[in-house]
């Protein structure tokens, strides 16, 4: 097995690059991730129409829940800042896939959003903290991302 002395020998990492995930690929398609951190897994597998089982997330449902949840939390940190209570606040996510190449083309994100006393300037900069997560800004410019927020 690997461990972090191992893979900084491989990849060169400095003490300041730690692995935070490491995976292992099951066969059949799937992989298993574990968040070195917490010990928490995540089974990936591929989806059922690209030969596999659809058992489990497949690694582009993952980018797709990452953009959510990425934007929910960066909003839950404003919300902190701003005294806002979100606790309640759910989303959706929808991934469309393209093709030649297969790929991602667009994440779809609806929030939805308790009854909360805020202003409008609350309002834009909990929707710019969704926008500008680190998720957002990491993926590419060609990959549509619609985040809608419902007040």
């Amino acid at each position: 097995m690997f461990d972090n002395k191992h893979l900084k020998s491989i990849f060169g990492l400095n003490n300041k690059s730690m692995a935070t995930v490491k995976t292992i690929y099951k066969g059949d398609l799937r992989t298993e991730a574990t968040h070195l951190q917490s010990g928490t897994k995540i089974i990936t597998d591929a989806p059922t129409d690209n030969n596999g089982k659809g058992e489990a997330f497949s690694p582009t449902d993952l980018v797709a829940a990452a953009l959510g949840s990425c934007a929910m939390t960066i909003m839950g940190i404003v919300a902190n800042r701003e005294n806002i209570d979100l606790t309640g606040t759910d989303f959706s996510v929808v991934k469309v896939m393209g093709a030649e190449p297969r790929r991602i083309s667009e994440i779809q994100v609806e929030f939805n959003f308790p009854e909360l006393a805020i202003d409008d300037r609350q309002r834009k900069l909990l929707e710019n903290a969704a926008l500008t997560c680190p998720v957002a800004k990491s993926l590419k410019e060609e990959l549509v991302q619609s985040l809608r927020f419902n007040w």
